[in-house]
């Protein structure tokens, strides 16, 4: 396969945003290829501790570096926001980095969106709203004056009056076949965060004509000299992972998931998550996105206060581990 994209997460549920555009910085001279931003109204536990604006922190970090490719993962553009002010957002982003933007979107968790008072829809009326949002997006970064009536929403002769001369790429999150072929004629690339079939649907639902998919994953590592320490701390802050997207879909609160996994064991932790600082571990496990298609993986170090470490491993062991064990890998047909 062709050299694999490297990310790294700065995760805002875990992050002060001053901390946020630090660690961007760090990310991009250790060797990163893109940066990923989560885009939070809550934190999934209340040990995390934070949720600033992404919005405002993605501006400081595009005219803090130079290089990396930023993107969200992921923005949901149907309740909290409105898809044409995301489009706004999106597109002044793009103008501010210089062309280094990708837009990820997806159908959203509860956690997240009910602070708006506006409910939590099923699973199939949420992806229609994401359908419309897509359409809306796609639109108005054409450039052009827009009026669009759908079941869901609604925009009254509407342009962007910025629009970046490099065209905002599309990426959507996708959790099995169905969205993998309902979404994949809609973006530029897939997101997904576990290494399943839904990619050989998504590549098989592309138009002909589009052009070639990314598919970016994400895999949770917590980097440490100290493995007890390490798997401690993956417990106490991101044992909200064990539960899968149908359940974090839903929950609404931090208390909600602190009662759904509270009796998961650090031991079940250790067991889904590298700890420690074994590169072979963190290698091991990322092999399976490589093997399952994926082109991209961003990693998510636990602990906004353990960044450094995790950052100065990144830049002289696990992104050079990374790119060898890929480049190795014969993927799956996807």
């Amino acid at each position: 396969m062709s050299a694999p994209g490297i990310g790294y997460t700065c995760m805002s549920e875990q992050s002060d945003p001053r901390w946020l555009v630090r660690d961007a910085r760090a990310a991009e001279e250790a060797g990163f290829d893109t940066i990923v931003f989560s885009d939070h109204a809550s934190p999934w536990l209340t040990s995390q501790g934070h949720a600033p604006y992404v919005w405002s922190v993605l501006g400081a970090v595009a005219a803090t570096t130079s290089r990396v490719e930023l993107m969200t993962y992921v923005t949901c553009p149907t309740i909290r926001y409105h898809p044409a002010i995301v489009a706004q957002k999106a597109a002044t982003v793009q103008i501010l980095s210089e062309g280094r933007f990708v837009l990820g979107l997806g159908s959203g968790e509860n956690l997240n969106e009910h602070v708006v008072g506006q409910g939590w829809p099923a699973v199939e009326e949420r992806q229609d709203m994401l359908v419309e949002a897509c359409e809306i997006i796609s639109n108005l970064f054409d450039g052009d004056l827009l009026t669009y009536a759908g079941e869901h929403f609604r925009v009254d002769s509407h342009r962007l009056w910025d629009v970046p001369d490099q065209r905002v790429p599309l990426a959507i999150a996708i959790s099995g076949e169905k969205s993998a072929t309902r979404f994949s004629p809609l973006a530029d690339h897939a997101i997904a965060v576990e290494p399943d079939a839904a990619l050989q649907a998504w590549d098989a639902a592309r138009e002909t004509g589009q052009q070639p998919s990314r598919k970016i994953g994400q895999m949770p590592v917590s980097w440490g000299a100290d493995r007890d320490a390490a798997i401690s701390r993956a417990h106490e802050q991101f044992r909200w992972f064990a539960g899968g997207w149908k359940v974090n879909a839903d929950l609404p609160t931090t208390a909600g998931f602190a009662g759904a996994t509270q009796f998961v064991r650090p031991e079940d932790v250790a067991g889904q998550i590298p700890c420690g600082n074994d590169v072979d571990a963190v290698v091991e496990a990322a092999s399976a996105y490589f093997e399952a298609g994926f082109t991209d993986l961003a990693l998510v170090q636990i602990g906004g206060e353990h960044q450094e470490e995790f950052l100065a491993a990144a830049k002289s062991d696990i992104i050079p581990a990374l790119r060898e064990a890929a480049q190795g890998t014969d993927p799956s047909p996807s």
